[in-house]
């Protein structure tokens, strides 16, 4: 049985994260900084990103949860699509391009694919308050711990800590800005 407080928690979570969506919608342009260490090699990449939010029982949400095994009772409350193009900010060359599905159930988020695989994959999520996310996805021996803040209305900041082995390898840290939306 679950208890009175987990069940205000579970939906609490839910209407954060409904809300952190659809604050997010739009594009962005982000400048990352990525520093590998512990020998501090440092890349720097510029992205345009696009975010879409997805109401619960859209085709892209069913189909993710279809690739996730969850039982047809089971819906994802919302989710959004993240798109992206980036380019290295000093040699100009194309870093990546690419689309990653995100949908969320009490505080795990689903994703149709991982930072690092093409695979589906999970994430578990909270929210400390309305206007930060914080991730944690483990797969394939690493650790992805990632923090999004919304600083007003216009940026965000992020921060990524890969780990591998219980040894940090790389810390990304960036700052987005509403370019629309």
């Amino acid at each position: 049985m679950t208890s009175p407080l987990k069940l205000a928690e579970a939906t609490n979570e839910s209407v954060l994260i409904a809300k952190f969506f659809r604050e997010s919608e739009g594009k962005w342009h982000s400048e990352r900084r990525y520093y590998t260490l512990p020998d501090g090699e440092t890349k720097e990449v510029e992205s345009a990103i696009a975010v879409r939010f997805l109401e619960a029982g859209c085709d892209e949400l069913i189909v993710l949860a279809q690739m996730h095994g969850l039982p047809s009772d089971k819906i994802l409350i919302c989710g959004t699509e993240v798109t992206w193009e980036s380019v290295n900010s000093v040699s100009g060359k194309k870093e990546s391009k690419g689309s990653t599905l995100f949908g969320a159930l009490g505080n795990i988020l689903y994703r149709d694919r991982g930072f690092a695989t093409s695979k589906p994959i999970t994430a578990e999520f909270h929210l400390p308050n309305e206007k930060t996310l914080c991730l944690r996805t483990e797969y394939k021996g690493s650790v992805f711990e990632e923090e999004i803040k919304f600083i007003g209305e216009k940026y965000r900041t992020r921060q990524s800590v890969i780990s591998r082995a219980g040894e940090q390898v790389m810390i990304g840290q960036y700052l987005e800005k509403r370019i629309e939306g």
